[in-house]
C-alpha cells in the first residue's frame, strides 16, 4: 500500500510541480502541498492526507488580510464532486461569503464516504476512506497556519454531509462550535435510515459493509447523532428539511424534473428523521433550531437558502 501511495504522490508531483520536483517517499505528516490563488479571497489547496495516502483538493473562502478569523467547513452530498465542490458549482455560495470574517472550508471529493473512517479500503471510491481523520486532525491545523484561522470551527452539510456534520459535532465536540444539517438524516440505527444509507453507497459504486460493518457492528452506533446526542449540549444547531413538496424553487432546479419526483420522495422520508431528531434533543433538553419548511425537494435551490438562512446562528457560535 505504500508503495502504491508513493507512486501516486510522485506522479501527482510530477504534474504539479515537474520532474525536478519528484520525491521518493510521500511525506510523513499530512501538508500543504501546492496552492494557487483562484481569486483575491477564494484559494485552492491540494493537501497531502497521511491517513489515506493521497491528495485532497480543498477550496477554501477567506478574507483578503492576514487577520484571525474562524473556520467553517461545509461537506457535500453524497454525489461530491471530483474536481470542484458542488458548493461551488451550484450555489453563491462564492458571493455570498464574500466580505464576510470566516474562512470557508470546503472539501472536494468523499464521494458516498459519509466523510467517516472507514474499516476497510474500498476500490470502487478510491482505496483508503480515512476522511474523519482528515477532517478533524490533519486540515484544521494546515487551515488555521496557511488562512489564519484562530482556532474556531464550525461545520455544515447537505443530505450525506448533513449527517456526517452532525455525526462529526458529536464525536468531537472539543472542535466544533455547532453544525447545520440541510436535508439530512440525523440516524444511523433505524431500518429505514440504514437502507437509506447504504443505498447511498452502493449508488456510488461503493460496498457500504466496508464503511461500518454490518448490523450489530458497533461503529453504526458510534456514528449516530441521536445515540450520542448529549455531545451536542451547548453546541449551536441548526436543521432544517421541506416537506416534499415542491416549490417555486424546485421550477428552478437544473436537475428538475427529478428534484420533483426522486427529490421529494426523499425529503418526505428527511422529514420524518427529523421529527424524530427534534424529539430526541428535546428528550436530553439540548436546545436547537430546527425549520420545518411547508415546501421544499431534495435539491439545490431550498440548500442555498438554508445556507442563507442558518448563517447567522452559525455566525454568532463562531465569534461568541
Amino acid at each position: 500500500m505504500r508503495a502504491v501511495a508513493a507512486t501516486v504522490f510522485s506522479l501527482v508531483a510530477i504534474l504539479i510541480f515537474g520532474a525536478g520536483a519528484v520525491r521518493a517517499d510521500p511525506p510523513a505528516e499530512s501538508t500543504v502541498f501546492s496552492a494557487s490563488d483562484i481569486g483575491p479571497e477564494q484559494t485552492r489547496i491540494s493537501v497531502y492526507s497521511a491517513s489515506m495516502g493521497r491528495t485532497v483538493i480543498v477550496d477554501v473562502l477567506h478574507p483578503d488580510d492576514d487577520q484571525p478569523r474562524p473556520s467553517y467547513y461545509l461537506l457535500d452530498g453524497v454525489d461530491s464532486g471530483a474536481a470542484e465542490t458542488n458548493w461551488t458549482q451550484k450555489t453563491d455560495i462564492v458571493p455570498f461569503f464574500s466580505g464576510k470574517r470566516v474562512n470557508v472550508v470546503l472539501p472536494v471529493g468523499g464521494k458516498g464516504s459519509f466523510y467517516s473512517d472507514w474499516e476497510r479500503p474500498d476500490p470502487n471510491l478510491g482505496g483508503v476512506q480515512m476522511w474523519e481523520t482528515f477532517l478533524t486532525q490533519e486540515l484544521p491545523p494546515l487551515i488555521d497556519q496557511r488562512f489564519a484561522g484562530n482556532g474556531r470551527n464550525a461545520i455544515g452539510g447537505l443530505s450525506m454531509g448533513a449527517l456526517s456534520a452532525a455525526a462529526l459535532t458529536s464525536r468531537y465536540p472539543d472542535l466544533y462550535r455547532g453544525f447545520a444539517a440541510f436535508s439530512g438524516c440525523l440516524d444511523t440505527m433505524s431500518a429505514n435510515a440504514r437502507l437509506a444509507i447504504r443505498n447511498s453507497v452502493r449508488w456510488v459504486g461503493g460496498n457500504p459493509e466496508n464503511m461500518w460493518g454490518p448490523d450489530g457492528d458497533p461503529d453504526w452506533a458510534a456514528h449516530d447523532p441521536l445515540t450520542n446526542a448529549p455531545a451536542l449540549r451547548g453546541k449551536a444547531v441548526y436543521v432544517s428539511t421541506g416537506s416534499g413538496m415542491p416549490g417555486p424553487e424546485s421550477l428552478t432546479d437544473p436537475l428538475m424534473p427529478q428534484a420533483v419526483t426522486f427529490g421529494a420522495v426523499l425529503e418526505y422520508l428527511v422529514l420524518g428523521c427529523t421529527e424524530s431528531f427534534q424529539r430526541r434533543l428535546d428528550e436530553v433538553d439540548v436546545p436547537a433550531t430546527f425549520v420545518f419548511h411547508p415546501l421544499g425537494t431534495h435539491s439545490w435551490p431550498y440548500w442555498q437558502q438554508d445556507l442563507h438562512d442558518s448563517w447567522p446562528l452559525m455566525e454568532a457560535a463562531l465569534t461568541d
